[in-house]
């Protein structure tokens, strides 16, 4: 698809002006679009589509791309321009690797700082994202559904600098996290993982949650590094 034009996969909506930077705007709505898949990994980013879809000047477009760019989801090929990141195999393997790290103590963080609503509220979350699984939803939202059980994982972790971090990877590491649900069966697994981890928080024991918690990212690694 990387040859594909902007218009044949993302309907972008002309960019308004409110009270947030424009350049910023921008930035979010690609940054965005490369989280959804609306752009796609490989795509070329050109400058003259995104100037007409956006609606906003060439010099915009070129700071946008500069910034997507430090956060490592766009990169500059020379004699090419701007295309949507492709990880390369040495980065998505350290991509997990810190995901593990950071996940797993994001997870001691709540079985330490949780109420026992959160916990409830996590098992909820568990539940709704068996029920998108079981009932043949498309990857994307199997994802969207999974990331509700990040939500009440981080908000029930209470820390504020793990979740900075694990932000600034998020986007980077979604195009990984799909090839890894799309494999056959693996959405089913993941719904068992994450029970036992939400088993293992609800009898308060961070050492058996963290570790079934890396013990899932890595799974998940060696799922999406096989393809």
């Amino acid at each position: 698809m990387s040859g594909n034009s902007l218009a044949a996969s993302w309907s972008a909506t002309p960019i308004g002006r409110t009270a947030a930077p424009l350049r910023e705007q921008v930035i979010a709505t690609l940054r965005q679009a490369i989280i959804d898949f609306h752009l796609v990994p490989g795509q070329r980013l050109v400058e003259r589509e995104l100037i007409e879809s956006l609606g906003v000047s060439r010099t915009t477009v070129r700071e946008a791309l500069r910034e997507l760019a430090s956060e490592g989801l766009v990169t500059v090929v020379p004699q090419r321009g701007a295309i949507v990141t492709v990880p390369s195999l040495d980065d998505a393997v350290d991509l997990y690797e810190v995901r593990a790290s950071l996940e797993s103590l994001v997870v001691q963080r709540f079985v330490e700082r949780a109420s026992d609503d959160q916990v409830a509220q996590l098992a909820r979350a568990v539940e709704q994202f068996a029920a998108v699984v079981e009932s043949g939803a498309e990857v994307r939202e199997i994802l969207a559904a999974k990331n509700e059980f990040y939500v009440v994982l981080i908000a029930g972790a209470a820390t504020n600098a793990v979740q900075q971090l694990l932000e600034a990877i998020q986007a980077r590491v979604q195009v990984l996290r799909a090839t890894s649900l799309a494999e056959p069966g693996r959405a089913h697994d993941v719904i068992a993982e994450l029970r036992a981890i939400v088993a293992a928080i609800a009898s308060r024991d961070a050492t058996r949650a963290s570790e079934l918690m890396a013990a899932h990212i890595r799974t998940a690694a060696r799922t999406a590094l096989s393809s």
